[in-house]
């Protein structure tokens, strides 16, 4: 299994070839359990202008698994906020925080395209799809 993040989503839709899109392309073609969460979902659809485009993006996201959001999703990233802030580093996007959660609940790696979750990885039990390693 693996959580796609907003950013690589983006990149996918738009035609960007980075390590990430082709490291989701693979993963879809090898049939990798590809997940997305509501957080995701909505960051992908809020985006869209075109409502043909946004009906399509939409039909195509509900092939993926869906993870469900619980409340020890949403404590978490409150905890996995403050506790950075603590230490001094700030996360840009708390919402990526929310993102972390989930991919630890579930226990699965995340695929991102964003610096901020390089943080969450040094000071979480997050997972992440390193190319720098």
């Amino acid at each position: 299994m693996l959580l796609v993040d907003t950013t690589v989503w983006i990149d996918f839709f738009n035609a960007h070839d980075t390590k990430h899109t082709f490291y989701f392309e693979n993963a879809v073609k090898t049939n990798v359990d590809i997940c997305i969460c509501g957080v995701i979902l909505a960051e992908i659809l809020q985006g869209i202008r075109d409502q043909g485009q946004f009906d399509t993006t939409k039909q195509y996201l509900e092939n993926f698994i869906y993870l469900e959001m619980y409340y020890s999703v949403y404590l978490r990233a409150a905890e996995i906020y403050r506790s950075l802030r603590a230490k001094g580093i700030t996360i840009r996007k708390p919402i990526d925080c929310i993102i972390a959660s989930v991919a630890i609940e579930y226990n699965i790696p995340l695929l991102h395209n964003d610096r901020d979750f390089e943080r969450l990885e040094k000071y979480t039990e997050l997972m992440v799809i390193n190319f720098e390693k």
